[in-house]
């Protein structure tokens, strides 16, 4: 890239080399993220870094190296979700509030983590960290938002985490068993073989957190259930974390069956896409009723988010938008 002709530069001292080899990434992978997010060009010079570019996308460009330098000092890893999620907080100052450089100081500084069995989860963006904080703090929450913005996946790992520490004795895991736009027909064998494809996506996050023996072990002992909403019915759900995923294929007669299985000591979170139900049509979601109905009643939290939040592929965001753009026609 050739730096335009107002272009300035400026240099960056990271003290630390081997911080910096991961900072740049393979084949310096990030700095083309950071490069291309801000229209500047970065190049490696002993232990510098010399930022060609206007001098605002300069100090933005310096703002996000810094915050990554960071997370290395504080003995993180640097991944390629990392750097675009502190790009992404560039684009969020008019959803929150909240200055670009606050942002990243709270990317760096606002500490919360999960603890699973096999790794550690953080939240990338900050609707996630509220999120998170969310589910910590109420008993009853709910994470409302478009796919690929990690509502499903942070509450399993909370739900681990509570699980390993003690603060549960086990986790509900349950799913309308609703046909995503297709009939896929009469499915082989017994019971657990038909509604496990339905499930899947709850056992791969659990795969995440969990060694598989012990994952095996826990589903044998019945510690973690995973179910279809239809076997709820009935139950109470004592001293468990209780997730409920694709709520928005619940009905509302099935979402309040749901609602009022919680028991004491338990929590409960309800995940969902209000723009991809499933139902028959004519059928009203349980989703879009608990929203209207709940909304105003303390200790239940409210969490949404958006295209900004996706932490799959960057294309997934942009279809999102794309989707939702057209809606919006």
């Amino acid at each position: 890239m050739t730096p335009p002709s107002t272009a300035s530069e400026h240099a960056v001292e990271f003290p630390d080399n081997r911080l910096l080899i991961d900072l740049c990434g393979a084949y310096d992978a990030h700095l083309a993220l950071i490069e291309k997010a801000f229209e500047v060009q970065i190049l490696r010079r002993g232990n510098h870094l010399s930022i060609h570019g206007e001098p605002e996308a300069i100090g933005q460009a310096e703002q996000v190296l810094n915050a990554l330098y960071a997370r290395l000092e504080g003995g993180r890893s640097v991944e390629t979700a990392d750097v675009e999620s502190l790009l992404r907080m560039g684009n969020s100052e008019a959803d929150t509030g909240v200055r670009d450089g606050d942002q990243l100081e709270m990317q760096i500084a606002g500490g919360i983590e999960i603890q699973t069995r096999k790794k550690r989860v953080e939240p990338r963006t900050a609707a996630q960290k509220a999120y998170v904080q969310s589910l910590f703090d109420n008993e009853l929450a709910f994470g409302i938002g478009p796919a690929g913005t990690g509502k499903t996946y942070l509450a399993v790992a909370v739900g681990v985490s509570m699980f390993i520490t003690g603060h549960v004795d086990k986790i509900i895991l349950s799913r309308p068993a609703v046909e995503a736009g297709e009939k896929l027909g009469y499915l082989p064998g017994d019971m657990k073989d038909k509604v496990d494809p339905y499930m899947q996506p709850l056992y791969d996050a659990l795969n995440d957190f969990l060694p598989g023996k012990q994952l095996a072990k826990l589903l044998e002992e019945k510690r973690i259930e995973i179910a279809p909403l239809a076997f709820m019915r009935g139950r109470t759900l004592s001293n468990a974390f209780v997730v409920l995923d694709e709520a928005q294929n619940a009905t509302s007669m099935q979402m309040k069956m749901f609602l009022t299985r919680l028991g004491q000591g338990s929590r409960m979170v309800i995940t969902g896409d209000r723009t991809q139900v499933d139902l028959p049509r004519g059928t009203a979601s349980g989703l879009a009723d608990a929203e209207r109905l709940l909304k105003t009643i303390p200790k239940i939290g409210f969490n949404y988010f958006t295209s900004k939040d996706v932490v799959r592929h960057p294309l997934v965001a942009a279809i999102i938008e794309a989707y939702e753009a057209d809606d919006a026609a």
